[in-house]
């Protein structure tokens, strides 16, 4: 077994009026699996409407036993059908070898599985190869892989297909090519399903149409600081400093950690909301060089300067 470990991939959709509900719930199953014998750790990535409408998540473990292990455990049971009034349809979970990276290493992934008629595996392979073949010529294509069935645990064919942009796995997935494999795939095929899983690019910043590249970290630093800074010094100034060390008498590390944590929560918010009306200046292309490039960079620190000068008008 590789030392890399392996990965529990799974892919969920809570019904519409439950997101909360199943986000307690997902809350309490990492607790409880963050004592599970060969755990290491757990990403979380939520939807990404319109492209991801499933939440993803990837559970790392020292080996294949363990992974094996928790999700036949009484624990994993009985989150499982607890959960189970809280989704729509099933999920799809399968084990990967290593730490999940194939399902994360590009701006989006199509997760495919199969589930092949008895005795008709070696036509699957055989056709398998084919379509492999196809889409790396697809353009935008970044990589495959191919993960088979594991007894008593994953009765399908896992294929995870990557590529740089939503449109160019759209192109792919919608391309002629693809529907006429698939049509021959009929004959061998007992169940077949698709998923995306859009996970290259920070989650907070927007992924612009048909650009490959993202915003250079420059430009996210900028927008983040323009968030930053803002909220940073309006809880210290009314929160922070007066209630939290003034009248509760909270330590500062305390006071200022309790700080932290609101400012990044507030930013998730935030930083995408301000992403897309910077989504012009965001884009790759859009380098400093260049008058949209410049014009952004110059909005921000006009911005930066009102700031400033309101907040000392302020004080």
């Amino acid at each position: 077994m590789s030392g890399a470990g392996t990965t529990i991939v799974t892919q969920t959709r809570p019904a519409p009026d439950h997101e909360d509900a199943f986000a307690a719930w997902q809350t309490e199953t990492s607790r409880i699996i963050a004592g599970f014998a060969g755990f290491v750790r757990q990403t979380v990535i939520p939807p990404s409407p319109p492209t991801q409408v499933d939440w993803l998540i990837l559970q790392h473990f020292v080996d294949h036993d363990s992974a094996v292990a928790w999700l036949k455990s009484d624990a994993r049971q009985a989150r499982a059908t607890e959960v189970q009034a809280l989704v729509v349809g099933h999920d799809d979970i399968h084990l990967v070898a290593g730490d999940g990276s194939q399902a994360m290493a590009s701006p989006v992934s199509a997760v495919i599985s199969t589930r092949i008629k008895p005795g008709q595996e070696s036509a699957y392979l055989r056709w398998e190869q084919r379509i492999a073949a196809a889409q790396a010529q697809s353009p935008g294509f970044q990589g495959y892989r191919l993960e088979p069935p594991i007894p008593g645990v994953q009765d399908d064919w896992l294929a995870i297909v990557r590529f740089d942009t939503d449109e160019n796995l759209k192109v792919w997935l919608n391309s002629r090519a693809r529907q006429e494999l698939l049509k021959e795939s009929v004959a061998f095929t007992a169940e077949f399903h698709t998923r995306i899983a859009r996970t290259g690019f920070d989650q907070w910043f927007d992924v612009t149409k048909g650009h490959a590249a993202a915003a250079p970290a420059w430009k996210q630093n900028m927008l983040v600081l323009l968030m930053l800074y803002p909220v940073v010094f309006l809880f210290g100034t009314f929160v922070q400093t007066p209630w939290l060390m003034g009248r509760w008498g909270i330590a500062f590390p305390v006071a200022l950690f309790i700080g932290n944590l609101v400012s990044i929560v507030l930013l998730n918010y935030l930083v995408p909301w301000t992403s897309r009306r910077f989504q012009w200046w965001l884009q790759a292309a859009a380098a400093i060089t260049t008058w949209s490039g410049l014009a952004g960079v110059l909005a921000i620190l006009a911005l930066y300067a009102i700031m400033i000068l309101a907040f000392c008008w302020l004080l």
